[in-house]
């Protein structure tokens, strides 16, 4: 709203100043720096709020060391983390922007299927809360938008550059864009460490013969589905001790706005040989806020935490994740990028599987890891939670700048 303000100031009065909001780097900066304070500053009197109304954390005893001291946190913590990137989004970012819509939607959509599968285990003193069937269902259900809005929406393309890669630059950056640009609406997508790295998953239904292409929606909307609910699943999966899920969060957040920010610029997207997606480049605004929000629960969520973000929290942190990642073209790095999240979702898998098969072969179920998700299985070790984490981040940090190299190693 703000940016529509200063727009209005600086073309009608030409106000000092006002100018800067046309700068997506300055609406970043604002952005994270108010919502590190609506995180750091609101977020104790949110905490005392939920304290009063007793939303404290139930445990499961689980046999993990200082786990009973845990009882009786704040949860729905994840409430600060929606506010705190939602308010600097409003203030500061082109809400008629796709990108920035289907971010605000995702991050309502599955705040909300969080808040109501926490809501029934606090006040319902129903310890399973939502059945798991409703959470996949809402997860399918913002797949489903998500994939049809990338499919159909007009301004949701990529512009392919009609130069020599690098050597125009400066020709660009002086002449209209759609005059060394094509528009292509295709559903395009990028593939790591390959030389030629653009991927339209229309080719894996070529075999139907001609107009194929109008039918790779038929392949687009199940994967982005899968995705969705993939990410956020492993998010929710991860967010299992003191200040992991939101740490490992921020980490991604930071390389998926470095991702947007250099998408969306007709500069750098050509000097790094990369996909130029209009439009894309102001999700930064959303992306800066969510880290800024995620930092600032931090604060109240290292250990040992104030309050827990709750499925309130790690559904939407999910969401937010998979969503960005497909509008950026870099749904194929997920592996790499969220591979704690990855971790956390086959650790669980593995242990399942493997516990049914030799139940089934055996008579008797055997585990693969003392605990899962692999985080339980490091406090089943005795490794104090403050390491793990600890840990997971630097791995997290590793992975990032794995991700990040793509760009230019082929």
């Amino acid at each position: 709203m703000l940016y529509y303000l200063f727009e209005y100031l600086d073309k009608t009065y030409d106000l000092p100043g006002a100018g800067l909001f046309n700068f997506i780097t300055f609406r970043a900066s604002l952005a994270v720096i108010l919502s590190l304070f609506i995180a750091t500053v609101y977020g104790k009197k949110i905490i005392s709020y939920l304290r009063r109304k007793q939303v404290g954390e139930s445990i499961r005893d689980l046999g993990l060391e200082g786990q009973n001291e845990k009882a009786g946190t704040p949860t729905m913590g994840g409430i600060i983390i929606i506010l705190a990137t939602l308010i600097p989004v409003l203030l500061f970012a082109k809400l008629e922007n796709i990108y920035v819509i289907l971010l605000i939607v995702t991050t309502l959509w599955m705040g909300v299927i969080g808040f109501i599968d926490d809501y029934i285990k606090k006040f319902k003193n129903d310890k399973e809360g939502l059945p798991g069937r409703f959470k996949v269902i809402g997860q399918v259900g913002l797949g489903l938008f998500v994939g049809v809005t990338m499919y159909f929406h007009p301004d949701i393309v990529v512009q392919h550059n009609t130069t020599t890669p690098g050597a125009q630059t400066e020709i660009i950056a002086k002449g209209p864009v759609d005059q060394f640009y094509v528009k292509d609406k295709s559903m395009l997508t990028t593939i790591p460490f390959v030389k030629e790295n653009e991927f339209d998953y229309a080719t894996l239904i070529s075999w139907a013969g001609e107009g194929y292409k109008s039918y790779v929606w038929l392949i687009f909307i199940p994967i982005v589905i899968f995705i969705i609910t993939a990410v956020s699943n492993g998010a929710n999966l991860t967010d299992g001790i003191d200040g992991l899920a939101a740490g490992t969060s921020a980490i991604i957040g930071v390389t998926l706005a470095l991702f947007a920010w250099v998408s969306g610029n007709v500069i750098f997207s050509d000097y790094l040989n990369i996909m130029y997606i209009p439009n894309t480049g102001e999700m930064t605004i959303f992306i800066t806020a969510f880290v800024g929000a995620l930092i600032g629960f931090l604060w109240y969520n290292t250990y040992p935490a104030q309050v827990f973000m709750g499925d309130t929290g790690s559904l939407t942190i999910g969401g937010i994740i998979a969503v960005i990642a497909i509008a950026v073209r870099k749904e194929l790095l997920i592996p790499i990028l969220c591979g704690i999240f990855l971790m956390e979702n086959l650790s669980v898998v593995m242990q399942v599987g493997w516990f049914k098969y030799t139940k089934k072969k055996y008579g008797e179920g055997r585990r693969i890891f003392r605990m899962s998700p692999l985080h339980h299985h490091y406090q089943i070790k005795g490794f104090h939670e403050s390491k793990i984490v600890t840990r997971f981040w630097i791995v997290g940090i590793f992975l990032a700048i794995i991700t990040i190299v793509t760009l230019k190693i082929r």
